[in-house]
């Protein structure tokens, strides 16, 4: 019998053994190929010609449709929708009753009384779960992403992203005509290979591009289009091993912990939840350890969605946001690691004698869990933050992570130490080996670290950015 997340919680000692000791591993990248050349070289594209990100398998599509719906979506956000139109798109963010996060989908007004919500599943369980139980006169229709599908041959909708310097020269070829000049995170309608396209004006790496969605069916033609257009403009094809590399010089953290596992308001939700759910099934890794689970869950100024958090709505968990919103707050920044200390790690694999290796380095994404927890520390040793994605640029010829800090620790140039590795040898996850930690030096940088994207974000508030 299928239990609810919260009957299946009694089977461990608290959530954080659940997470800690889950078998899953990272998430994903299904429907591509790991590389189409090699991951170096298509990490190199989206900084100097130009990619095309196949993005139709990993995310979870919502339809959410009726006359409730902008409703809804403003009692669960902490976004405004003042101004919100059709042809736009936002960053939605949701948070619990406390205040901490509980996701983040792009939401896409596609028409009156209908939107497009498309992420990681948590954000839209939430939805759901308040669409079902409350009086709203809503419809909505999940689209799972492939890896939870019974038909994984397709989905409802294929989706694109092209982007890097010479985007929108590929974007006039194929279109015939110069591209619209379209603000950021607005939409419009395109023809491509004869097919009608809606297009959202975006960017994954600083780089200017567009996003690019329409039914499952006219995948290939668009596609096919694309590719032979992109040939003239050095395009790569961007496969599953280089694809959540681009995060770290962007700067947006992926994977926060959903923030469902404690508070008596949210025993409801987690008794609609079952123990099949993300939420039960999620794991965590890394060398931050706590008993407390709050100590996973963030805020949204810790992620940098400070600027997102309007109070002219009433919406779940404005009351304990306003406590926390004159506070001093955490700030998200990348670490750069210092190479000689990765090195260290990286040689102790090639050491046949008594040295006892550190955990492995996967290139060029370093995560083995779905949400990756490092403990950063001072000189003291005192923990000062933690680091939540990890890997390696080719770009920028560095280990960078991203990493949440107490602000009087989170200014560029300060000296810390990232711990690698898990504590006593290492959790029971399948992607741990028996291993020792490393303390390595991390120089706090600028977040996004790549210079183009700080540029291209700079005005954009709150977006992959600290507010």
């Amino acid at each position: 019998m299928v239990k609810n997340l919260e009957d299946y919680m009694k089977s461990f000692e608290g959530p954080v053994e659940m997470l800690r000791n889950s078998q899953a591993g990272p998430n994903a990248y299904p429907g591509v190929p790991a590389e189409f050349t090699n991951w170096r070289d298509e990490q190199w594209g989206w900084q100097n010609t130009c990619v095309l990100f196949d993005q139709s398998y990993h995310m979870v599509d919502m339809l959410l449709e009726g006359p409730d719906a902008l409703a809804l979506l403003t009692y669960l956000g902490i976004n405004s929708f003042k101004n919100f139109q059709v042809d736009r798109a936002k960053q939605f963010v949701p948070c619990s009753y406390d205040g901490y996060v509980i996701g983040d989908v792009i939401l896409f007004y596609l028409a009156e009384n209908s939107f497009s919500l498309v992420g990681r599943m948590p954000t839209l369980s939430w939805i759901q779960f308040h669409a079902e139980t409350g009086d709203w006169d809503v419809t909505i229709h999940v689209d799972q992403r492939t890896a939870a599908r019974k038909d994984p041959s397709r989905r409802d909708n294929y989706r694109f992203q092209v982007q890097g310097p010479n985007a929108m020269k590929l974007m006039e070829k194929v279109l015939g005509e110069t591209p619209p000049d379209l603000k950021f995170f607005h939409m419009c309608t395109m023809n491509i290979a004869g097919k009608s396209v809606r297009a959202l004006r975006h960017g994954m790496a600083g780089q200017p591009g567009f996003e690019l969605f329409g039914p499952w069916d006219e995948k290939e033609p668009v596609q096919n289009a694309i590719i032979e257009a992109g040939k003239e403009f050095g395009l790569r094809r961007v496969g599953g091993r280089a694809y959540s590399s681009n995060t770290l010089e962007s700067g947006w953290i992926p994977s926060p912990v959903p923030a469902v596992y404690s508070g008596d308001k949210m025993k409801p939700y987690r008794e609609w939840l079952t123990e099949n759910d993300y939420e039960a099934k999620a794991s965590i890794g890394g060398s931050f350890v706590s008993d407390t689970i709050e100590d996973y869950y963030f805020t949204p100024w810790d992620l940098g969605y400070g600027g997102f958090v309007k109070f002219d709505h009433d919406f779940i968990g404005r009351e304990a946001l306003e406590k926390m919103a004159n506070n001093k707050h955490r700030q998200k920044v990348t670490l750069a690691l210092h190479s000689d200390d990765v090195m260290k790690v990286i040689s102790s694999q090639l050491d046949s004698g008594e040295m006892e290796r550190g955990k492995f380095w996967e290139f060029p994404s370093a995560v083995y869990s779905m949400h990756p927890f490092d403990k950063v520390t001072n000189d003291k040793g005192e923990t000062v933050g933690v680091s939540t994605w990890v890997g390696y640029s080719s770009n920028e010829r560095k280990m960078l992570t991203l990493a949440v800090l107490d602000p009087e620790y989170a200014k560029p140039g300060t000296q810390l130490t990232f711990v690698w590795g898990e504590e006593n040898g290492g959790t029971t996850k399948p992607t741990v080996e028996p291993h020792k930690q490393f303390e390595i030096r991390a120089l706090v940088s600028p977040v996004p670290y790549a210079a183009v994207a700080r540029e291209q974000y700079a005005d954009i508030e709150g977006w992959r950015k600290n507010s």
